[in-house]
């Protein structure tokens, strides 16, 4: 049964795979490249917690800009957070900085699953995905797409996150020895387009007749997952302070929210608490509306704050101008609030 699975789900990635700037085509041998793992590893630190849709552009900018592993290294934190931001989730790109000179200084990727977790910023999926997918390697990959269609698949119906090792085992079951990277990213364009959360087309799916939980008649319950918690509700303070066309930029602190990020100077706030409202420097401020964004855990209000004595704050920071904020790399966030500002003029 295992191996009719895994050969039936190939057949149908040969015939029916995604066409992506980062994947080689179907039965392909492994392209003879150096920079080949360097765009694999790219792009699954890039997909985690993110969509195909949103990782395209960047992963063409990053690799017309950085072609390689070493190009990507000789680069500066600066423009490496510049270039990610609008992508989210900024720990990455603080790991994708760390790995490339981790990797530069090994002289290149190292192949197996257990050597690739010892680099900055890959856990257990990432390290399986690039072993599997850059060098072939027998590796067992599980990311949500594959939770969802092996739980289906075999019919687990113990809640996440217990199911988990049960899928894991299962999965281990039908990789098979060859092609592991195509059975891979096979099993994760199945979950994304045809064995979907909410509306699995189940007669378009090369495993139907072995599935489980089509047979019991509601696919869609699997897998089982614990009720969402509520996301905290935190407010704070953005501040636009402007001066002969230029605007005061700060960089954040290298770790936690947005860590390393070009910013707006602000009051403080966090994922765990609301800013203090004191503003960075004395006189007279505009409120020129607020802002709404929503992080892992908390969904923020900030309010903008605009000077209007153009004067100097103190600390570090640099005068930006204006015209060239988009070069800057603003989190979403904050390009938010800079939009925000600049319309009330």
């Amino acid at each position: 049964m295992t191996a009719n699975i895994s050969q039936n789900l190939l057949d149908w990635y040969d015939k029916h795979a995604r066409d992506l700037p980062w994947r080689n085509p179907p039965g392909a041998s492994l392209p003879n490249d150096p920079a080949w793992p360097y765009r694999v590893w790219l792009s699954e630190v890039m997909l985690q917690q993110t969509t195909v849709a949103a990782v395209k552009p960047y992963f063409v900018k990053f690799t017309e800009t950085w072609p390689d592993i070493a190009a990507l290294a000789a680069a500066s934190d600066e423009e490496i957070m510049a270039a990610w931001a609008g992508l989210g989730y900024y720990s990455r790109a603080r790991n994708l900085a760390k790995c490339a000179r981790d990797v530069a200084s090994r002289g290149g990727f190292p192949r197996t699953e257990e050597e690739l977790r010892e680099l900055p910023g890959l856990g257990a999926y990432t390290a399986a995905a690039i072993a599997a997918i850059a060098f072939g390697e027998r590796a067992v990959v599980v990311d949500a797409n594959v939770e969802r269609v092996v739980a289906r698949l075999f019919g687990i119906e113990d809640p996440l996150p217990v199911a988990r090792k049960a899928i894991r085992e299962r999965t281990d079951a039908i990789t098979p020895a060859r092609r592991a990277g195509d059975f891979a990213q096979a099993m994760m364009d199945l979950g994304s387009t045809i064995c979907s959360g909410k509306a699995p087309r189940c007669l378009l799916c090369p495993l139907s007749l072995a599935c489980e939980g089509r047979k019991a008649g509601e696919p869609e319950r699997l897998p089982v997952k614990p009720p969402k918690k509520a996301k905290l509700e935190r407010t704070g303070t953005a501040y636009w302070i402007e001066r002969d066309d230029h605007v005061w930029l700060v960089t954040r602190e290298g770790t936690g929210m947005l860590g390393g990020m070009r910013a707006l100077p602000d009051d403080g706030w966090t994922a765990r608490k609301d800013g203090s409202g004191e503003p960075p420097l004395s006189g007279e401020w505009e409120n020129v509306g607020a802002v709404r964004h929503t992080f892992t855990h908390a969904h923020l209000t900030l309010s903008v704050e605009r000077n209007a004595n153009e004067a100097a704050p103190s600390g570090s920071g640099e005068w930006w101008p204006i015209e060239c904020l988009e070069d800057a790399g603003l989190p979403t966030l904050f390009a938010k609030a800079a939009r925000l500002a600049l319309a009330k003029d």
